[in-house]
């Protein structure tokens, strides 16, 4: 199968933070490195499996980093690029967009 052609610049910011958790874990390591597990106690619903999935996807488009000790027990960190700190500005107009719209539209509208 081709890949398609992306003619929006949105698109492609879409398509890289796109996922039920990746904006939210972003949100979270805008306060600094954070190891799996506490990653995803603050993420709250996400399973094992689809924050790894999500972290590694992040790894290989260049927004998250992957710090890995070799200790035992494993201890590996997670934080933001230069690239991911850089979605900082964009996280925070959709915040105040957000909290606007709850004030304008009432909370009760969002699912």
């Amino acid at each position: 199968m081709p890949k398609k052609e992306i003619f929006c610049p949105v698109e492609v910011t879409m398509g890289l933070i796109a996922g039920r958790w990746k904006v939210i874990a972003i949100h979270y390591l805008f306060d600094g490195p954070k190891r799996f597990n506490q990653l995803q106690r603050e993420l709250r619903g996400v399973t094992h499996r689809t924050l790894t999935k999500q972290l590694r996807e992040m790894e290989g488009d260049g927004i998250v980093l992957r710090k890995d000790y070799k200790e035992i027990p494993p201890r590996v960190e997670y934080s933001l690029s230069p690239l991911g700190k850089s979605l900082k500005p964009i996280l925070l107009a959709l915040h105040e967009w957000g909290e606007a719209y709850c004030k304008k539209e009432g909370a009760n509208r969002i699912k």
